[in-house]
């Protein structure tokens, strides 16, 4: 078996592991400048789930050239063969990558033109000469793309970045909407965090009004071009028309027969001596299952076999492929069967895969087409190691840092700015990370201190530590597990400081759920009835009394946790049972009201999928949100689809228009009739921003109903 000193690494631990063809060799790209490629290059990326499965992708730029795509793909067959033929493997095309591999980059993916054979090197530098232009696009899946330095790459309808290195521009044309401006400016947060270590400045800029400092660079403004509309996507109506075809190399040469013309399919059509090619090249989309059975050199020539097929049929090159081994089908490809079951003791997704969690896990339910919770964060903010190295927290107080004492740590009160400084050995060197993290109730003052002490520490060593700006309830699991058997507690309001800490107001609620990353955290949230949740633990203290409730789908990590938080409230607890709540306890809550208690939460079969719907390039256009889906996701100028497979909901947005609001419906009744899985006639809920039933929220953790009081552009823009 052939490999490479590289691989010894792959795979070892959860999370992205990237490298880029140079000189037909594989590097390692460093974690701060992951999400960017260049156009000339090919890349290599393993995701490793906590189970463990694999993903492989192997990604082209549009000016790669040959021989660097070959080596790719010699190298990811290589990796593949390495680890046991188990992964998943897709080929992915600048500006055409799958859901999948953009969910790794919730922040956006960022394009630089040049490439290894130019001289441009992945590195992180404190050199601040940079001078670029992007041009961010996309509402779901972000695409930054550096354009020509000139005023003609401008058009009123998109939103562009002129990166000067020390400055930082985000500029947005006149016809842009919001939730582009919101995009924007998260792509500008993440260079300055991530590729210039917190060193930047950034600037909002509206067409216009331009400052000095920009038309230094550019030459004075001249006419900005009108917007243009996105090439349109394929209509979904050809979507699930698929061709079934058997690979066999029986006589020597590999050949490819059909096995049936048109989705759906029966799963018994596959057979397990075989590969197949599942043919939905009108979609840009080709998979290849490889049967267990089948001889090795099919297995092997998988991926090739379908670059041919692609050939062949005249289909376009930037068409996604991927290549599945039995037990790790992706979403994508099941929906072409019409009678799909998944075996319990296969590594796909089973009955246990529950929202916010993973049953034991023996039975690792993990379906990688649909990274879970917090894998895509831990992808994206790296999972570095189990948390485990040397902790120090401070509070920001007047304008200064003040040690917290380590008894409390783990304890967050939202009028409160903390800085920890997380210190781990990787190798011989020691590695730092400062999550600067920020509560919903702090001051401006302590916003703009934390930033100005966060930027200090990290000066004071030397600029090495990689910096995490965290915002209350947006906590990613690496920072969650340094706590070690403690959960992360995260109070409403108040402060740590002597005195400080609120006035329990009487009575108050905390939830507590242990997520798929294995750390747990109690978030406290308003004392009602609405907020429990069937798959989670909650204390309840009231002046009279202290519950402990537990949910009919919670884990014991979660009724463990539960004790810590009982230890800071104080008092003995009684044990709560659902649906055997003494009458005190509904009255400690204002009374019963109604809850997230769907069943499907528990015995989850398929995870939910979001997917917006807006007509903001002139005509409906329908797409996934990639990753793992957030409440910041709603878009509240469209009107999006939760698709919980036992039924639907159509959340519409405050400021969504009348195309959008008339056309998602009928939108969201044809994605279920045309459902290959038969789910026609399941409910279909509409509900209206700002006035989600429980049923609707509980697939969100830790929803916040005050998120729109405030503007999120201004609370995104209140980070610059």
């Amino acid at each position: 078996m052939v490999h490479h000193k590289e691989f010894e690494g792959a795979g070892k631990e959860p999370g992205l592991q990237v490298w880029r063809i140079e000189s037909m060799d594989l590097k390692p790209v460093p974690k701060a400048l992951r999400g960017s490629f260049y156009s000339g290059d090919a890349y290599l990326l393993l995701f490793t789930t906590a189970a463990p499965s694999y993903n492989i992708h192997m990604w082209l730029g549009e000016e790669c050239s040959q021989d660097e795509s070959g080596a790719a793909a010699i190298f990811a067959m290589q990796m593949d063969d390495f680890l046991g033929g188990g992964p998943v493997q897709y080929r992915e095309v600048q500006d055409h990558e799958s859901n999948t591999f953009l969910g790794y980059f919730k922040s956006g993916i960022k394009y630089q033109k040049g490439g290894v054979a130019s001289g441009f090197q992945h590195v992180v530098t404190n050199d601040m000469n940079v001078k670029r232009l992007l041009q961010v696009k996309g509402r779901r899946a972000i695409r930054a793309t550096e354009v020509e330095m000139s005023w003609s790459s401008f058009n009123k309808g998109d939103c562009f970045i002129v990166d000067l290195g020390k400055d930082v521009y985000v500029w947005c044309g006149s016809e842009c909407n919001r939730f582009e401006r919101l995009k924007a400016s998260q792509v500008g947060i993440d260079i300055r965090d991530n590729e210039r270590n917190g060193r930047a400045k950034l600037h909002m800029v509206e067409e216009g009004a331009e400052p000095d400092d920009l038309t230094k660079i550019l030459g004075p403004v001249t006419t900005i071009a009108p917007s243009t509309p996105d090439d349109d996507k394929v209509e979904s109506a050809n979507r699930n028309k698929g061709a079934l075809y058997m690979i066999s190399d029986a006589s020597g040469a590999m050949k490819v027969t059909a096995v049936a013309h048109s989705s759906p399919f029966k799963q018994a059509m596959l057979s397990p001596e075989e590969c197949y090619i599942l043919d939905n090249g009108m979609d840009k989309n080709i998979f290849v299952w490889k049967g267990p059975k089948a001889n090795e050199k099919e297995r092997k020539q998988a991926m090739a076999a379908a670059q041919e097929f692609i050939k062949d049929k005249g289909y376009s090159s930037k068409t996604q492929i991927q290549v599945l081994p039995q037990g790790s089908e992706t979403t994508l490809f099941k929906q072409f069967f019409s009678d799909w079951r998944d075996k319990d003791e296969t590594t796909g997704p089973t009955k246990a895969y529950s929202i916010g969690r993973i049953a034991k896990v023996e039975q690792v339910p993990f379906d990688a087409a649909m990274l879970h919770s917090n894998k895509a964060m831990a992808a994206q903010h790296g999972m570095v190691d189990d948390g485990k190295g040397k902790v120090q927290i401070w509070r920001v107080e007047n304008g200064d840092k003040v040690p917290v004492d380590p008894a409390s740590h783990g304890l967050f009160y939202g009028g409160d700015c903390y800085l920890i400084l997380y210190s781990y050995r990787q190798g011989a060197r020691e590695q730092h990370i400062i999550y600067t993290w920020q509560g919903l109730k702090c001051t401006q003052d302590e916003l703009a201190a934390s930033a100005f002490l966060t930027v200090q520490l990290d000066d004071s060593m030397g600029g090495a530590p990689v910096q995490v700006r965290v915002t209350q309830g947006q906590e990613p699991p690496h920072l969650m597990s340094l706590f070690r058997d403690k959960p992360m507690i995260i109070l409403s309001g108040g402060t740590s400081r002597t005195g400080g800490q609120s006035q329990a107001g009487g009575t108050r609620l905390f939830h507590i759920r242990h997520s798929s990353a294995g750390a747990t955290r109690a978030v406290e949230v308003d004392p009602s009835a609405s907020n429990l949740n069937t798959n989670d633990v909650f204390v309840l203290k009231s002046p009279s009394a202290l519950y402990v409730w537990r949910g009919k789908g919670a884990n014991d990590e979660e009724v463990k946790a539960a004790k810590h938080v009982v230890s800071f409230l104080g008092g003995t607890p009684s044990q709560v049972s659902e649906n055997k709540e003494p009458a005190d306890f509904w009255s400690a809550l204002g009374g019963k009201k109604e809850y997230q208690t769907s069943k499907s939460l528990q015995g989850i079969v398929k995870p939910p999928r979001l997917f917006g719907c807006s007509n903001k390039t002139g005509r409906l256009v329908v797409e996934e949100v990639p990753g793992d889906f957030t409440q910041s996701d709603l878009a509240t100028d469209d009107v999006m689809i939760l698709d919980t497979w036992d039924q639907l909901f159509i959340w519409v947005g405050n400021e969504a228009n009348e195309v959008e609001k008339t056309g998602a419906p009928k939108i969201a009744k044809e994605y279920v009739d045309s459902d290959p899985a038969g789910r026609r006639g399941i409910p279909i809920t509409t509900i209206k921003q700002g006035a989600e039933p429980p049923t609707f929220t509980g697939w969100f953790q830790a929803w916040d109903s005050k998120m729109w009081e405030t503007d999120p552009l201004e609370r995104v823009r209140a980070r610059f």
